[in-house]
């Protein structure tokens, strides 16, 4: 698979604050890749580094496998900060202003506002627009040309459910189509919802990175339950990963230090005399594996 967006080693301090240490990532075409992570631990900065608003310290970074050029930058749609466009104006009107400054025609501009669901309010004033409305018209500028990345940084930050709704709604219609998104966000919900593979960060520094189905996979614990709650209770206790048990009136929860694949959970009590009446895997969600990490790297 191609790889889109290459980040090998980028730093990048202010003053005192190390906002992004050595930080390495891959994007490959077609991903929703989210960069999550409390306030603070260094995704702005890491977006603007790559789309050459600041400079990084040190490191180096490539688009498309190639060092950054203008003929390359064309290829990238980005939304970094608040939506900001002439307020007496239409969104015909600015996304013409956008596309004179991009160097555009004004051909595409009809499929953007269709694409964002602003086209009956094509002729309407931005200052009349809502947050949510805003929003998308930003998104609807970053996507003229049809780039084949959009970036985007915290596009539902101080939405209301609804426009958080639509928001979501359009990021996964835009990738249905081929596009490849980089998405950063201080909420799991939002990584869980749309991104194929994550990255988490804290104080700068890349604490995991990988498929969001592989972490969601993770077994957190097992319910088991056996005729005899007694002889199980003891029996799992054997088992070299045993981490804890919850005892229950007609199940235990079972905890352990490593992952457990249910198949050879069952064999191990069946080997050791214990016939099973119920194993259910309770999966680790990502906010589960999220708060693990933060709370690793806090120590």
């Amino acid at each position: 698979m191609e790889t889109v967006l290459s980040i090998a080693n980028i730093s990048k301090r202010y003053g005192k604050i190390q906002a992004v240490s050595e930080l390495s990532l891959e994007v490959k075409k077609g991903q929703v890749f989210g960069v999550l992570g409390p306030n603070g631990s260094g995704k702005t900065t890491t977006l603007s580094v790559i789309l050459d608003l600041i400079k990084a310290n040190s490191g180096t970074f490539q688009w498309f496998g190639q060092e950054p050029t203008n003929e390359s930058r064309k290829r990238i749609g980005s939304v970094i900060e608040s939506p900001n466009f002439f307020p007496y104006l239409s969104p015909v009107i600015n996304l013409k202003i956008v596309a004179d400054i991009k160097d555009l025609g004004y051909e595409d501009i009809d499929r953007v506002l269709h694409l964002t669901g602003l086209y009956d309010r094509r002729n309407t004033r931005f200052k009349t627009f809502s947050f949510g409305m805003k929003q998308r018209l930003a998104v609807a500028s970053a996507l003229l040309g049809n780039p084949d990345v959009l970036i985007l940084d915290e596009p539902t930050n101080g939405l209301d459910p609804q426009g958080i709704a639509h928001i979501r709604e359009l990021i996964l219609q835009i990738a249905s189509a081929g596009t490849t998104i980089i998405i950063a966000s201080h909420l799991l919900d939002e990584i869980q919802k749309i991104c194929s593979h994550v990255a988490v960060l804290n104080k700068g520094k890349k604490l995991f990175d990988g498929k969001v189905s592989e972490v969601l996979a993770i077994s957190d614990s097992f319910d088991l339950s056996a005729a005899s709650i007694e002889l199980l209770s003891s029996t799992i206790r054997l088992h070299p990963a045993f981490q804890s048990l919850l005892p229950g009136i007609d199940k235990i929860q079972v905890f352990f230090k490593d992952e457990i694949d249910a198949e050879e959970l069952n064999r191990f009590l069946f080997q050791h005399g214990v016939t099973l009446t119920h194993l259910a895997e309770r999966k680790r969600s990502l906010e589960q594996h999220f708060l693990e990490l933060l709370d690793n790297n806090n120590k």
